[in-house]
């Protein structure tokens, strides 16, 4: 295993900065010390995998805890379900994993009315009016999430605004200032983000002594009270969820949009099958998987956009990739952004074709990676469903248009962002 070289003080922080994203630094070590490397994350040392390969041989006996999970609650400082005995891990990420299957089934109605109401809206846009789909669909988002997550009492907008204030700004450094250690270097910046983050766990506290009471069983949070887990443990998931599924879902959303406005051909086949299983009727959570065009077209947006271009798991006990030990309590970052672009996995990885997860290779790569099947990041399956609802309700009544000259630049950090606002216009399907 090969290491990059480094300060003593800050380890590989410096390279990170200067790269622009601790992705940006991944695709410069892999390519220049190959699938498996080390560096120093600060006083830490980190092991890199960046191959298909190298992936499969580590996740396979790995499957306690999401990777995705993994980086961000250690961002978080969460400690509770790392580092703890597999079998709690297993049961924590089972009840996550239930809580959101759940809540998705209980809640279908209320992601649909969401999505109705914003469809209505761009329908009375004129043709040529320019539409900011982050914007737009961040607003979708938050208040999808924050309903199906913690309850009716986010149905208001003013309780939505206010979450999302200190939202925006825990992802903001989350996404880039604890990745490239700039965080640490700002006293001022440091201090806003935690009083952000003690603010928005007394309102996810709130909420959890609230449901507790009302011992209801319709969200997210519900389904968590049920469990063995604590209150804090509670507290950190309902975190984790209202984060990262806010996030994800505005840009896995805002992503397919976009691509979906400069492929014409791409948006005609996927409306197409929408009428054919759909007809006239409203999406139903027992229709979505029949809609496996759909499905194509947001696995490939998810591999072009890179959408979570890192994760990570803990080395539970020593072990071995390639002829490379790892030992136990090890971080092993997984470099999905650099794979979902390696051209050894797939062919002509910049452009946008759907029509590759035809073929059963591309499939079951992407299942590997964590993308699709029974190893799917819970988070990414709630964003999953959001956009084919928003997908089957918008393209059926309109049709998506490019802006002549405009190009998407991708900001690749804990979940990949447009880098400048993405905009498109709309016309009504005749």
């Amino acid at each position: 295993m090969r290491m990059c070289l480094c300060s003593l003080r800050d380890g590989n922080l410096q390279d990170i900065v200067n790269r622009g994203s601790l992705h940006d630094f991944l695709v410069s070590l892999h390519e220049e010390f190959g699938s498996v490397a080390s560096f120093w994350f600060g006083g830490r040392l980190v092991v890199s995998l960046g191959s298909m390969n190298q992936l499969q041989q580590h996740i396979n006996p790995n499957h306690t805890t999401d990777s995705f999970e993994t980086v961000l609650k250690s961002l978080l400082g969460y400690q509770s379900g790392m580092g703890s005995g597999a079998n709690d891990s297993v049961i924590r990420k089972k009840v996550y994993e239930s809580a959101i299957n759940n809540t998705l089934k209980n809640n279908f109605s209320i992601m649909v009315k969401e999505v109705e109401k914003l469809v209505e809206k761009w329908k009375s846009f004129p043709d040529a009016q320019h539409t900011p789909l982050c914007a737009h669909l961040l607003g979708l988002a938050m208040k999808t999430v924050t309903q199906l997550a913690l309850g009716e009492h986010f149905r208001e907008d003013a309780a939505v605004i206010s979450f999302r204030k200190n939202h925006d700004t825990i992802w903001s450094e989350i996404g880039k200032g604890y990745l490239d250690g700039t965080l640490e270097k700002s006293s001022s910046r440091k201090v806003h983000y935690e009083r952000a983050l003690s603010e928005m766990e007394s309102v996810l506290l709130s909420v959890v002594k609230e449901r507790k009471i009302q011992k209801k069983q319709t969200v997210f949070v519900d389904t968590l009270l049920q469990s063995s887990l604590t209150e804090q443990q509670i507290v950190e998931d309902c975190m984790v969820f209202t984060l990262a599924g806010c996030v994800i879902t505005t840009n896995l959303c805002a992503f397919a949009l976009h691509f979906l406005s400069t492929s014409p051909e791409v948006q005609d086949k996927l409306y197409r099958e929408l009428q054919d299983v759909l007809g006239s009727d409203p999406v139903s959570f027992d229709k979505i998987p029949q809609l496996k065009y759909c499905q194509q077209v947001l696995n490939e947006t998810v591999r072009t956009a890179k959408l979570t271009p890192v994760a990570a798991r803990l080395q539970e006990l020593d072990g071995k990739v390639d002829q490379h030990i790892i030992p136990k309590e090890t971080l092993v970052i997984y470099a999905l952004g650099v794979v979902l672009q390696d051209s050894d996995t797939w062919s002509t990885p910049c452009r946008f074709d759907p029509d590759r997860f035809e073929e059963e290779f591309a499939r079951k790569s992407f299942s590997l990676l964590g993308f699709s099947g029974s190893q799917t990041c819970p988070d990414l399956r709630f964003a999953y469903t959001v956009a084919t609802v928003l997908l089957s309700t918008l393209l059926r009544q309109l049709k998506l248009h490019k802006l002549e000259g405009q190009v998407m630049d991708i900001r690749s950090e804990l979940v990949s962002t447009p880098k400048d606002e993405s905009w498109i216009t709309v016309s009504k399907r005749s």
